[in-house]
């Protein structure tokens, strides 16, 4: 094997290898001596045919498990059933856990096989490339710029405006396709609405007024007395929750799934002296306690990171950060709207409730909300 020396091009002239090759000449000094490359180690597959052929069962095996495996998914998939089986294994569907486990156990499987193939049986030996500069010479770009030239003059574009012109409104129209297709994704705020009056579409939620707040996932009501300066509770409407007592009704599937998403709201309680209310909000909270959406402004997702000492709400995606203590104003990130805030108060029994509905959507900003039923502060956002 002949050693090459890794050069920046531009030497000045060429030198010869043994086998005939042209390369690069080194440089009059260098500041480091090449150290060339170090003595081959062969693998115990290149030199013991019984190493060799151990290793290809190997491969085979892993490969003859991938095929079991994806064989298994095909009758899993036909024989399991879906819904009636949610906890036999250790509280996950059959169908969940035998899918899940032989899909990965296949590509898993298939992964290694090829591994073990590529370090085992795949060639060994080592390779040196020159390097080159990064930049064309002058007399590539000249070239290349000239041929540019050419084909433009060829084609006659600067000289027909009609032609230039028509191609590039056909080239920009071409975009249309994929923003009408975005219909596709799910349906626009005014179809949400048509296809279910009462939940308002994306400009409303669930809250009503009187409604009490309760504790996420468990449904307990809250007291004012149950929170302390500087406790965050996540929270859902009584609702969501519909027993005999409290005579709601009963939701559930994909509707109690987008109730939930759009409800969703975090209580914190602070020095009521700390608390800055916006305009038309001075008795949007009770003691200090606070009640704002648990969706982002940003692209919806789930906040409750509180700083305690400072009451800055901050999103896991991006880093968007919210001031409670001042209408959940935007202090830091991409997102571009406060957090929505709910108006509370407290009922006859000293639970938390609900003033009304949030006076403005929840969640992302979308190009068809609405003006209508907006309190001051939402169209401001507007």
């Amino acid at each position: 094997m002949t050693t090459t020396h890794d050069s920046q091009g531009g030497g000045a002239g060429l030198e010869q290898s043994s086998d005939g090759h042209h390369l690069p000449a080194l440089p009059p000094e260098e500041p480091l001596a090449n150290p060339g490359l170090p003595e081959h180690t062969w693998r115990p597959t290149d030199v013991d045919p019984k190493a060799e052929k151990r290793a290809e069962r190997q491969v085979a095996v892993l490969f003859g498990l991938s095929a079991v495996c994806t064989v298994l998914f095909v009758v899993g998939y036909i024989a399991l059933g879906i819904g009636d089986n949610h906890d036999t294994v250790l509280n996950y569907g059959a169908s969940t856990v035998v899918l899940g486990t032989t899909l990965g156990g296949a590509l898993l499987l298939l992964g290694i096989g090829i591994i073990q193939w590529a370090r085992k049986l795949m060639a060994d030996h080592e390779m040196v490339e020159m390097r080159h500069p990064a930049r064309s010479s002058d007399e590539d770009r000249e070239v290349t710029l000239k041929a540019l030239n050419d084909g433009l003059e060829e084609s006659g574009i600067a000289r027909r405006p009609l032609v230039r012109n028509s191609l590039l409104g056909a080239v920009g129209l071409l975009g249309a396709p994929a923003i009408v297709l975005l219909r596709d994704l799910g349906p626009t705020p005014s179809q949400a609405a048509a296809a279910d009056p009462e939940s308002g579409g994306l400009e409303r939620t669930i809250w009503a007024p009187g409604m009490r707040i309760v504790r996420d996932v468990v449904g307990t009501p809250i007291r004012a007395s149950d929170l302390e300066i500087g406790d965050l509770v996540n929270a859902e409407p009584e609702a969501i929750f519909p027993t005999e007592e409290n005579g709601y009704p009963e939701i559930e599937g994909v509707e109690l799934n987008v109730a939930k998403s759009k409800a969703a709201v975090i209580l914190l309680r602070m020095d009521p002296d700390e608390i800055i209310p916006g305009e038309g909000r001075d008795n949007w909270t009770v003691d200090g306690i606070t009640c704002y959406s648990k969706i982002c402004t940003h692209v919806g997702c789930p906040i409750s990171l509180n700083e305690r000492t400072t009451h800055h709400l901050l999103c896991p995606c991006h880093q968007s950060t919210f001031d409670l203590a001042d209408s959940g104003r935007v202090i830091f990130g991409p997102a571009a709207r406060h957090l929505p805030q709910l108006p509370i108060m407290v009922d006859d029994e000293g639970y938390l409730v609900a003033q009304s509905d949030f006076t403005e959507p929840v969640g992302p900003s979308y190009w068809e909300r609405s003006h209508e039923d907006i309190g001051d502060q939402g169209e401001a956002d507007l």
